[in-house]
Parts: C-alpha cells; structure tokens; sequence
C-alpha cells in the first residue's frame, strides 16, 4: 500500500508530539481564561467526499475535526491539533479549509501514484481514508479527546489505528503519564502484563472466545502515553498490530487507582477526587 493514514500519529505507525506550559504571569491569565466551564463551546468541521477512478475503483476520503473556540493557548491548541504542522488557524473556518485541502491532496496524490496499475483491478473496490477526532470526556479540566483513521488501498484488509490524549486545561498541556503517577514503567508494564485479559477484544474461533494473552506478539506491554482514565481505572489502549495479531483488533488494559496505590501525583489525585 503506497499511501498510508495522513492525519493520525498513533503508536507502532503513529508518532506523538507535547507541549509544556509556560510560567508567565500573562500566561496565567489566559489560562484562567480556557478552563472548562458551563459555557465551553465545542464544534466540529466534517468532510466526506467520493470520486470514481475507473468502473472498478472508486476513492472516499472522510474526515472531522474538533472545532474549540474556547481555547486560545497556541501551544496547546498545537497538540490538540498534532496531526499536520500545516494546521495554523484554528477557527472553524480554518479548519474547514485546512480538511478541504487533504482532501484535494489525497484524491490527487492517489490517482498520480497509482494510475500505471488501476487498469489491473478488475473487481469492484472502494478505497478510502477516514480520520476522526472525537471529544470523549471533560471532566475536572482534564479533556479525553480520541483520534482514530482507518484506510483501504488493497489487500487483505483495512488499517486503523487510535491515539488518546488528555489536555490538562488548567494547567495548558498534554498530560503525560508523569503527571499522573510516579510508579516506574517497569513496574506499570508488569501490571498490564497481569490485567491483559481484564477486558476482552471480543476476538473468537471454533472453540469460542479467544483471551489477549493467546495473541500477544510482545513479551512485554509498554506503558505507552496512548492512555486514558475515568473514577475508577487508568486505561492504556493498543492499536492493530501494536502488541498483538490484527486478529486481536485494538486492546485496551485498565490499571486500577488501586493497583497505583501511594505513586499518585497529589494534585491529580485531588481533582479526580480520588480516595
């Protein structure tokens, strides 16, 4: 497959960038400014278009954005916002010229780059790339916003990937895992060797459901920034591929505030009120 997902970063295919919060006094007065209230405005900015290549092949690209009027903060709206430095307007607008413009891209660059073997599809096929990104939760002034792209350009089957990421909105910045607890990575991936199996992928055959642990190709799951939580448990999600057999799809392993027990980061632990 020549042309891979363009809009997501996630994991074993994906690639992560943060950004830190400065101490400005200033700066702290366009904080207080973004942080969540009853008036947080969210919007979003959709494409969905498609475009006959040959009798057999027809291409589809599907995209949606976050529109966030109530944050100003440039270098948090720049990891909000990861997927392509080109994102520089953050309006509405903006963003909807900047989805309209990947659009034209990938209608252009997949009929450029593939044109010389198009005639060798016989069967009908619809090729496509899909990118979403979906606000989850905010909660606490910590917003859980989901990416995930999928994409057909032949083969056996699609591809599809997800990044979590949550926006400490108090404070101006990507939450990293740091901030969340002071255990050791070491320790934490045992603990999501022990709890590989505590939410199935709901993947089976001829005897029935098949566990995670049957179809890890890993001998040891990493604690990667690809995390999530709510009340009760810190979650690490794993895209295709990433720790087991596409068989498997995604994997999500969730590690209680028990099990983290003590290594808690005190303001964390106070405004997720956590006991």
């Amino acid at each position: 497959m020549k042309n891979t997902i363009a809009v997501l970063a996630l994991s074993s295919f994906l690639a992560f960038t943060a950004c830190k919060k400065g101490e400005a006094k200033g700066e702290k007065i366009e904080k207080a400014e973004q942080r969540p209230s009853e008036n947080f405005v969210v919007d979003s900015v959709n494409v969905n278009e498609s475009v006959k290549i040959t009798d057999s092949l027809k291409l589809s690209y599907t995209s949606k954005l976050l529109v966030l009027p109530s944050l100003k903060d440039k270098k948090l709206l720049d990891s909000i916002y990861f997927q392509n430095e080109k994102i520089k307007d953050f309006s509405k607008s903006g963003l909807q010229s900047y989805l309209e413009n990947e659009k034209n891209s990938y209608f252009k660059s997949m009929k450029e780059d593939n044109k010389d073997w198009y005639s060798d599809i016989t069967s009908v096929q619809e090729w496509y790339s899909s990118s979403y990104m979906n606000l989850i939760s905010n909660t606490n002034g910590y917003m859980h916003i989901r990416y995930t792209g999928s994409s057909y350009e032949g083969g056996a089957h699609d591809n599809y990937g997800f990044s979590e990421r949550v926006f400490d909105l108090k404070n101006s910045k990507k939450l990293e895992l740091k901030d969340i607890t002071s255990m050791p990575k070491n320790k934490i991936e045992a603990i999501l060797m022990k709890n590989i199996n505590k939410i199935n992928s709901g993947t089976t055959d001829g005897d029935g459901e098949v566990k995670n642990s049957e179809m890890l190709l890993v001998d040891k799951i990493p604690a990667s920034d690809n995390f999530y939580f709510d009340e009760k448990n810190l979650y690490f999600h794993y895209s295709p591929y990433e720790i087991a057999a596409f068989a498997a799809g995604d994997i999500t392993i969730p590690v209680s505030w028990e099990e983290l027990n003590g290594t808690l980061n005190a303001e964390f632990k106070e405004r997720m009120k956590i006991k």
